[in-house]
Order: C-alpha cells, then sequence, then structure tokens
C-alpha cells in the first residue's frame, strides 16, 4: 500500500514568483532612500584635476659689449610634467638689474606652447644701455588645453648632420638639417641650438626658422650664437626644432595628418621557405 504524499497549499493572491513579497509600502520608502542617496552624491563637488605647473629647468644669460651699450644674450628650457596636456600662451619675463639693483633692462618674450610630456628650448636677446650685473628669467603660468592626440602621436623632428664651429670672434656657427615625420608639409618650425660644457652644463644658445618643411627634403638650417665668455669650452650642442606659435594647433594638425610609415622601402630579399615562427608555435602547442 502506497501512502499518498502530504501536499500544504498556502493562498497567494499573486502568480509567478511564489517566494517572499516584499510589501508596497516598505518599497517605495527604498526607492524614496536611494533617490536621496543619490542626490546627495550628485551634489558633492567633483574632484579637479590637478595639473603640475610648468618648470624652468635650465637658465643662463651673458652679456657682452656693443656699440650701443650692451647686448644681453640668455636661454632657459621649460619642461611640462602633463602627458595629456599642452601649456600655451606663456610669456617669459627676462629682468636685468646694475649693481645698486636698478632695472636697466626687462622684456617678455611670449613663448611657443609646451607640448605634453615634454620640454621647450627657448633663447632671445634685447639691448640695454648701462651694463646689468644680474639677469633673471620669470614666466607667467601657462594656460592647459588637452591635447587631441595621444603622447606618442606628437613625434619630434629629427636633426641630422650638425655641426659646431668655433669663429675668430668667438662665437660659434652651427649648421645642420631639419627633418618631417609627418605627411602633411610643416609651414614653419623654429630650430634651437643650446651649446654644453663638458659636464652638461648650459652656456648659451640660438634659434632660426625654416619654412616649408616637407617629409623626405630636410632644409638646411644657419644659426649663430654669439656673446659667450672668452673661456667658455663648447662640448656638446643640442638641436631641437618645434612648431612655431603660442598654441599647440600647428603641431596637432600634423600629427592628425598621421606620420610617415616606419617602413618605407620594400625587402629585396627572397622570403624564408618555411615560417619557422609558426612551426616553432605549432610545437609549443602540441
Amino acid at each position: 500500500m502506497v501512502r499518498p504524499a502530504r501536499v500544504i497549499c498556502q493562498p497567494c493572491p499573486c502568480t509567478g514568483y511564489h517566494g517572499k513579497v516584499i510589501p508596497r509600502s516598505r518599497t517605495v520608502s527604498l526607492l524614496a532612500l536611494g533617490a536621496i542617496c543619490l542626490a546627495g552624491c550628485s551634489s558633492e563637488d567633483q574632484p579637479a584635476q590637478s595639473l603640475k605647473p610648468l618648470v624652468l629647468k635650465e637658465q643662463v644669460s651673458n652679456i657682452a659689449k656693443s656699440t650701443d651699450g650692451y647686448a644681453v644674450n640668455w636661454a632657459g628650457v621649460l619642461t611640462n610634467a602633463n602627458p595629456w596636456h599642452f601649456g600655451e600662451h606663456v610669456v617669459a619675463t627676462i629682468v636685468g638689474r646694475d649693481a645698486a639693483g636698478t632695472e636697466v633692462v626687462r622684456m617678455d618674450q611670449p613663448l611657443d606652447a609646451v607640448p605634453p610630456g615634454g620640454s621647450l628650448a627657448f633663447t632671445g636677446q634685447a639691448s640695454a644701455a648701462e651694463k646689468p650685473v644680474k639677469v633673471t628669467i620669470q614666466y607667467r603660468p601657462a594656460q592647459w588645453r588637452s591635447a587631441a592626440r595621444i603622447p606618442s602621436s606628437f613625434q619630434s623632428f629629427p636633426i641630422t648632420r650638425v655641426q659646431t664651429m668655433r669663429q675668430k670672434d668667438g662665437s660659434y656657427l652651427i649648421t645642420g638639417y631639419v627633418g618631417n615625420p609627418y605627411q602633411l608639409p610643416a609651414s614653419s618650425l623654429v630650430v634651437n641650438a643650446l651649446l654644453r660644457d663638458a659636464a652638461g652644463k648650459l652656456l648659451g644658445g640660438g634659434s632660426t626658422f625654416v619654412d616649408d618643411v616637407k617629409a623626405g627634403s630636410p632644409p638646411r638650417f644657419i644659426l649663430t650664437v654669439a656673446g659667450l665668455p672668452k673661456d667658455s669650452k663648447v662640448v656638446k650642442t643640442d638641436v631641437t626644432a618645434r612648431t612655431w606659435g603660442s598654441t599647440g594647433r600647428p603641431y596637432e594638425d600634423l600629427a592628425m595628418g598621421g606620420a610617415l610609415p616606419v617602413h618605407t622601402v620594400k625587402p629585396t630579399s627572397e622570403p624564408f621557405a618555411v615560417d619557422r615562427g609558426s612551426e616553432a608555435m605549432g610545437q609549443v602547442k602540441q
């Protein structure tokens, strides 16, 4: 004899899920509590992105006698530690004072945009009626703008065949060629040359411009650096090129146009009879 199973049934006003049902009044309370939490979170101020200021990593100045007084030459290097932002509309202020502390020369020099995660070399010259004994370089804070491309898209302009020749008057003549790694031609580039001694100390520098720089046909640049002390011993010359302007738009336009492919010449050697890389991978899988 088989005993019938005992089934206990409980009344339920709804169909479908027959588990524990949350009362409607409690559901409304939970929704209201969630809305209050979301409103409180959205009202909190979001932390602003912290950008590091530009740093004047190096600076040097030289004073030389000229026909109308004194020529004040300077060179400096600004660095940008922010990898995703251009430092734009930067202005350097150069002030020279005499032994009594009186200001004898002042000049505001607009600088080009400092690229993301990069540096900016700059040089300049001004005239002074009186001889300054101390020259300082300061700069106004940069205006930051997010770069339109990733940092690796902003490639440097290659400098080749650099020659540094000391002249009879103590100045230095620097020559070389500027390349363009981008597909679009660069309408105008600034070339800066920084002269250093054996220890790497910055001694001085000069700059010039090159126009219509096309890929595959690098133009030659020539510039002169004068006013260095007579006992200066130049051992190394650092030459860099950059786009001209207080904003990074020209640099971004070149990067947006794309860089040249790394390999532009078709291989002339015969292909391997057996792809050893695929063969090795097959052995590993086995």
